[in-house]
């Protein structure tokens, strides 16, 4: 099954009213996130919350990286084709069929959610940066908005099956980044793209939550 809008909003609407009710705080900086053209939303990663909370907030399709391993046979992968999902190797950087799909997106005006960490913090303190998303936003050259998760390792943790519905998740969409401010240099070589993903990780870094701006 191909990309479905109808299949995306649907399941839109549905995971917005559940985080709404159960576990979404107070959300800032929408007015950040450009309204059209192609963005990059760049967050820090603590929990299988994190993808949907993160584009449940913004009006337009969004599109996500699901492992490989989860196409199985059954609705679960005809859903993630009908949403957009692109799959990719627990090796990202070397996917090349994953990173031709993920460039198609962005220069196609989309919107992409990437989590520079790669992968889940256990306690929510902030990891290093890995070069993927360094390499995915020097061949786009587009705007980055570096996003903050606030409580998610707390209400749905690397060694949990169940959320937490005691605790509200928070999330900060910061200033954008234009290719200037993240690779100013644009020299060649892989140090370049380590450069640029250590750049967006330390923009996340700087987000703090400020007064609360519940929607």
């Amino acid at each position: 099954m191909n990309f479905d809008k109808r299949v995306y909003w649907v399941s839109f609407w549905f995971i917005r009213s559940f985080y709404r009710t159960l576990l979404l705080g107070d959300v800032e900086g929408l007015n950040h996130v450009p309204r059209s053209g192609a963005v990059i939303l760049a967050a820090n990663h603590t929990s299988h919350l994190d993808p949907p909370i993160l584009g449940c907030s913004i009006l337009r399709v969004v599109t996500y990286f699901a492992r490989k391993t989860l196409w199985k046979p059954g609705i679960g992968a005809s859903w993630m084709d009908a949403v957009g999902a692109i799959p990719i190797d627990r090796d990202g950087e070397s996917d090349i069929q994953a990173m031709k799909k993920t460039l198609a997106a962005v220069k196609a005006g989309g919107v992409l959610t990437l989590f520079p960490e790669g992968t889940r913090s256990p306690d929510g303190t902030l990891q290093s940066a890995k070069p993927g998303i360094g390499l995915i936003a020097a061949k786009s050259q587009s705007a980055i908005v570096p996003c903050r998760i606030f409580n998610a390792h707390r209400a749905l943790s690397k060694d949990s099956t169940l959320p937490n519905f005691n605790l509200s998740i928070h999330i900060v969409y910061g200033k954008p980044l234009q290719p200037e401010d993240y690779d100013p240099g644009r020299d060649a070589g892989k140090e370049r793209y380590q450069r640029i993903a250590d750049n967006i990780m330390s923009a996340i870094r700087k987000i703090q939550r400020s007064r609360p701006s519940v929607i």
